[in-house]
């Protein structure tokens, strides 16, 4: 995600607040969704993603979810997440000096497993979120700043390409945008041709990326398209930031955080929104 973490900083300097917490229900939001309510989960351990769990249980990572032993290797941050099949997958990247970017699988027994990906050329070192494909082959990643596509490796662990206990991922074929894109901080599948991405651009828009097919590892093209301006309330004024997405297909509830600014960045909202 962003090079420089302002949430920690907050974090670090903020004692005490209190705020009161709403769950209002407001009319129906451009792009078919409409916003079902909101909850607030801490931010060190939950404001920079969620996934959902068959069980209809929700994941979260913040800044204080990366393990010791992870963050002694030089992993510092991670991402927004996903899951599959029981599996949860974490994405990690290190220092501004890094040269690598790094998966890990958490298997639904506890096992985890970690895959090391050497970056391309031109390939910049953020490692945002880890999406999964509906049938649990692809793994879509994305990297910080203006950006024209998402890149694509095979589902560590799930893929058989991929080593059974971890090791080395490489680049499948990516996804390249029709439209320029910025600062994408988490994306989720809604369907298997359908991802829906968090931009933490001015507006602190939802977005749309339309495939021309599922996602079988060679390159395609994505439509992007804007589909609702993500919630911007709190006590505090100043700068937003817009994190972590996640769909759960059981539920069919769509959600989305934000992470309000000043002080009151100690808690991140979770927006739901169900189907217009």
């Amino acid at each position: 995600m962003k090079p420089a973490l302002r949430t920690a900083a907050v974090l670090a300097g903020a004692v005490t607040l209190t705020a009161a917490a709403t769950a209002t229900v407001h009319a129906a939001s451009p792009g078919g969704w409409t916003e079902a309510g909101s909850a607030s989960v801490s931010s060190l351990t939950g404001s920079q993603g969620l996934a959902s769990l068959a069980d209809g249980s929700l994941v979260y990572r913040g800044l204080g979810s990366v393990p010791l032993s992870l963050r002694i290797q030089g992993w510092v941050h991670v991402g927004d997440p996903d899951a599959a099949k029981g599996y949860v997958f974490d994405a990690y990247q290190g220092e501004d000096t890094a040269t690598s970017k790094m998966y890990a699988v958490t298997t639904p027994a506890g096992q985890q497993y970690t895959y090391v990906h050497q970056l391309d050329a031109g390939e910049k070192l953020n490692n945002s979120f880890a999406a999964i494909s509906p049938d649990a082959q692809w793994l879509v990643s994305g990297e910080w700043g203006d950006q024209n596509r998402l890149q694509v490796f095979p589902a560590p662990l799930l893929n058989a390409s991929t080593p059974a206990t971890g090791g080395t991922l490489s680049q499948a074929g990516q996804i390249t945008l029709d439209k320029q894109v910025s600062d994408i901080q988490g994306c989720d599948f809604v369907s298997d041709t359908r991802l829906v991405c968090a931009s933490d651009d001015t507006a602190k828009d939802l977005l749309q990326v339309d495939l021309p097919h599922a996602l079988d590892g060679t390159a395609v093209t994505g439509t992007v398209t804007a589909l609702l301006t993500l919630p911007q309330r709190s006590i505090c004024t100043g700068t937003f930031e817009a994190e972590g997405v996640d769909y759960d297909p059981t539920a069919k509830v769509l959600r989305a955080e934000v992470v309000p600014p000043s002080i009151c960045a100690v808690s991140t909202t979770v927006y739901s929104y169900t189907p217009s």
